[in-house]
């Protein structure tokens, strides 16, 4: 396996970085993921925006501009031969000399085995909890997941598959994915603020627009335990209903007919992207 870094293509294991480097001394950085399917990046335009706009907001210079980035992706993926697979580029903040002050970046793509999650939804839903919290720069993608990690443990002990963060009784995300509700006039909702803008989250607000009404808005935990339906969106999860909250169950408390829709809605996008790619590339 190879991981590409900085300038070249070394294998895995002899990738290393300095201990100065501000990942290490400070967490600083950042990083995006984004699946494989039959050696296709998936909605990788998409990615790249993102990608970019995290480095510009945290003043990190990308040493490839994006023709480059994508060569090199595409280079990496052929090494590899990883057909279905997830790839995580990661930026962080430099060597620096005196573990404060930002450095040159260093350039990190690795590539791993990924097994894509099911064309149908998970039959009982999950159970998430909640914990009063925003993410600095919600809106950057960085690599401090300090309270995703440290609240494994409450959601272990109380049963539960995610935790859903929220501030002053208004919801926000979950430490990986968006969060969604269906109200019980039918309309989709989603949060508008102190979240990251998931890819996923953009592709299943298109394809909701098409069949139901959507709104951006301000989500408060009221509206989650009054909701028809919850869910959530992430690039390696799809779409996974959410079935109860704390100990309010959502609903029915089985997965309702909005959240299948959509599923099988998404699972066709990426097909129809994957096709498109391989076509683009062809040409």
């Amino acid at each position: 396996m190879y991981i590409y870094l900085n300038t070249d293509f070394v294998e895995a294991d002899k990738a290393v970085v300095h201990v100065s480097d501000l990942a290490i001394q400070r967490g600083y950085g950042i990083f995006d993921f984004f699946r494989v399917m039959d050696n296709v990046p998936l909605f990788l335009e998409d990615y790249l925006d993102r990608f970019y706009a995290s480095a510009a907001t945290m003043r990190l210079d990308v040493v490839l501009d994006r023709e480059a980035f994508k060569s090199t992706l595409f280079e990496l993926i052929k090494r590899n031969n990883l057909p279905m697979s997830g790839i995580k580029v990661i930026l962080t903040g430099g060597n620096s000399p005196d573990g404060y002050q930002i450095s040159k970046p260093n350039l990190i793509i690795q590539q791993t085995a990924l097994k894509f999650p099911p064309d149908t939804v998970q039959p009982e839903g999950i159970k998430v909890i909640t914990h009063e919290y925003v993410r600095e720069i919600p809106n950057v993608k960085t690599i401090n997941y300090i309270t995703g990690i440290w609240t494994q443990k409450k959601m272990m002990e109380q049963g539960a598959a995610d935790v859903l963060y929220h501030m002053r009784g208004e919801v926000s995300e979950f430490p990986r994915c968006n969060f969604f509700v269906v109200k019980q006039d039918g309309t989709v909702s989603t949060p508008s603020q102190n979240i990251l803008h998931g890819v996923t989250r953009k592709h299943v607000l298109e394809l909701a627009k098409k069949k139901f009404t959507i709104n951006e808005e301000v989500v408060t935990v009221n509206d989650v335990h009054q909701a028809r339906e919850a869910f959530l969106t992430s690039t390696t999860k799809r779409i996974i209903p959410i079935v109860q909250i704390d100990d309010k169950r959502i609903g029915d408390g089985k997965p309702g007919a909005v959240t299948l829709t959509l599923l099988q809605d998404l699972i066709a996008l990426e097909r129809e992207e994957r096709e498109r790619s391989r076509l683009i590339k062809v040409l």
